[in-house]
C-alpha cells in the first residue's frame, strides 16, 4: 500500500465518519426535541433546543468534513488548483461554522462566555 492510497483511503473514512455524525446528530436532535414535547415542554423552548442540538451535530459533522477535505487536497493531489479549491471549501465552511456557534452559544467563538 502507497501512501497516496492510505492518505485518499483515510480522507474516505474521515468524510464517511462526517456524513455518520451529521445523520445521527439530526436524528438524535429529532428524538429528543420529541421527546422533550412528549414530557410537556414549552413548544418554543422545544424548537430553540432542537435548533441549538442540530447547530452541534453540523459543527461536529463540518469539523471532520473539513479533515477529510484538507487530507483528500494536500495528502493525495497538492495541486495548485486542489489548494485553492481547499481555501475556498474551508473558508465558507469557518464561516458557517461562526454563524452556527453563534446561533448554538449566543456568542462569537472568540467572546468569553458570560457565566
Amino acid at each position: 500500500m502507497t501512501f497516496g492510497e492510505f492518505a485518499s483511503g483515510a480522507g474516505r473514512v474521515v468524510e464517511l465518519i462526517g456524513i455518520v455524525v451529521l445523520i445521527v446528530g439530526a436524528l438524535a436532535a429529532t428524538v429528543m426535541a420529541g421527546l422533550r414535547l412528549v414530557r410537556g415542554g414549552n413548544p418554543r423552548d422545544c424548537y430553540h433546543d432542537l435548533r441549538a442540538d442540530l447547530g452541534r451535530a453540523i459543527l461536529l459533522g463540518l469539523e471532520f468534513l473539513v479533515i477529510a477535505d484538507i487530507i483528500g487536497t494536500v495528502a493525495v493531489e497538492p495541486t495548485l488548483q486542489n489548494l485553492g479549491v481547499l481555501a475556498v471549501i474551508v473558508t465558507i465552511r469557518t464561516l458557517l461554522s461562526f454563524a452556527l456557534e453563534l446561533e448554538v452559544s449566543g456568542r462569537w467563538p472568540w467572546q468569553k462566555e458570560n457565566r
